[in-house]
């Protein structure tokens, strides 16, 4: 039996990549938008995220950066590159991210072809 390679993601992470991604009221969130961060309202750090402890771990290893949203929303986390091939490796296990439930996320990564056909081959 080979053994498996480590995962990019400890426990506290992989909870909050499945709580963020998974899908809501029949709409599948998309890598591409980001985590979306909570916002002090009040007190020293009022206008700064709120950033889960989850999160600051991956910000700090470089699998996130902080940028503000488009529109409104105040700021969100979004993956680098080197993040994107984290969860490239997070994906491949089906047991960190059930390929049921998380297709729109593997779809996203390239792991599985879009069952939509969009390609853009107009014969």
């Amino acid at each position: 039996m080979t053994p498996k390679p480590p995962t990019p993601f400890d426990a506290a992470e992989r909870a909050l990549l499945r709580l963020e991604f998974f899908p809501r009221f029949g709409q599948a969130p998309s890598l591409a938008d980001g985590i979306w961060l909570r916002t002090w309202r009040t007190g020293a750090k009022a206008g700064q995220p709120k950033i889960p402890a989850a999160a600051a771990s991956m910000l700090a290893r470089g699998l996130l950066e902080l940028r503000p949203a488009a529109g409104p929303g105040g700021t969100r986390a979004y993956f680098t590159e080197a993040g994107y091939a984290a969860l490239r490796l997070l994906a491949q296990d089906r047991r960190a991210l059930d390929p049921k439930q998380y297709a729109h996320v593997r779809q996203e990564l390239g792991l599985e072809p879009d069952p939509a056909g969009d390609s853009n081959d107009e014969a």
